[in-house]
């Protein structure tokens, strides 16, 4: 899974795909710093809260040009859309909503209805282009020296999710790559050597 568009502004050529090796993580880390640690003045600790190590990474590109990226984790019932990043330079290409639409399909994909996420208080407008709405706009909700808005999409079943249904190989397969045959279905083609 990875998505490919020509921006009709720039003719720039973005991309976002989960990571997929220690480089590709590296190169989140450095845009992630860059814009939140730098750009946003974010302490450290409140950047790298923890978290990195048991979600998915999305890295966009710009042209092949590390540019963008996004978290996202897992919990029961719903996606939580996280570290959502671009760099000054590529913000006008169109690689944001790129790597949201990305998000968004990886979701379905894995049968997912809920994508939640926490929104700047000023960008909250970005967010409802892809239909999501505020919740509990009462709640004051501020860290790392911004405010912020709980917002939450509903999203239609993906026509193909993973499921317990599909083909074992299938869940064998690298994050959101389950349309193409991985490495342990090439191996299926020895025979076993500890059948027992």
């Amino acid at each position: 899974m990875n998505f490919i568009t020509p921006d009709s502004q720039t003719r720039a050529k973005v991309a976002a795909s989960v990571v997929g090796s220690q480089d590709e993580l590296a190169q989140v880390f450095a845009i992630r710093s860059a814009v939140y640690i730098a750009e946003q003045k974010c302490p450290y600790e409140e950047e790298f809260d923890g978290n990195d190590f048991c979600a998915t990474h999305v890295l966009g590109r710009v042209d092949g040009e590390p540019a963008g990226a996004m978290r996202v984790r897992w919990f029961a019932g719903f996606a939580k859309f996280e570290r959502s990043c671009v760099l000054p330079d590529f913000r006008k290409t169109g690689l944001a909503a790129t790597m949201m639409n990305f998000c968004i399909d990886l979701a379905r994909r894995k049968g997912f209805r809920l994508a939640y996420a926490h929104s700047q208080k000023r960008l909250v407008h970005y967010w409802e282009k892809f239909g999501f709405k505020p919740i509990r706009t009462d709640e004051g909700l501020v860290f790392s020296d911004h405010e912020y808005v709980e917002i939450l999409l509903e999203m239609a079943p993906h026509p193909d999710a993973v499921s317990l249904s599909s083909d074992p190989y299938v869940l064998l397969r690298p994050e959101g790559k389950w349309d193409t045959p991985g490495v342990l279905e090439r191996s299926a083609v020895r025979p076993a050597t500890n059948p027992h």
